[in-house]
């Protein structure tokens, strides 16, 4: 019994130690890394399509807890929204204020909320978070 604890022993101890996930990024090449989602980060929204937004633009934060919340253009809104493997993004149904604003910026609003409910992908590029959907492109520039 004596004998099998120390070959035992002996066999852990030989395995090389431990390394950190940091460590280990250093050797995989950039377009293989997992890009993680910036969890707490708040950004406004530049523009839908290559179009800006009229009026007050809109704005995003996804806190550590997964809840999305923001301005929409003329409503605050907040819903669950999930990162997904291989940089997908899954969001839910949307809480909303009611208050009613001139017709663009509730068209602007819509065009928004639509984009970003019905989000599939993300990337960040710098400063800017990219989601895209099947209902376009959003880009969002991060703010203080």
């Amino acid at each position: 019994m004596k004998a099998l604890r120390i070959a035992a022993f002996c066999l852990f101890a030989a395995l090389p130690a431990t390394v950190s996930a940091q460590q280990t990024d250093v050797n995989v090449p950039q377009p293989m890394r997992e890009k993680m989602f910036p969890l707490g980060v708040s950004y406004i929204a530049v523009s839908l399509n290559g179009r800006a937004f009229p009026g007050e633009r809109p704005a995003i934060l996804l806190d550590d807890n997964f809840r999305l919340r923001g301005f929409a253009g003329c409503n605050n809104y907040s819903a669950i929204a999930y990162p997904q493997q291989q940089q997908g993004i899954a969001v839910g149904p949307f809480a909303l204020t009611k208050r009613t604003c001139d017709r663009a910026i509730m068209d602007s609003e819509r065009a928004f909320l639509v984009a970003l409910r019905t989000a599939q992908r993300w990337d960040l590029q710098g400063s800017t978070l990219i989601i895209n959907s099947p209902n376009g492109e959003l880009r969002l520039e991060r703010s203080l």
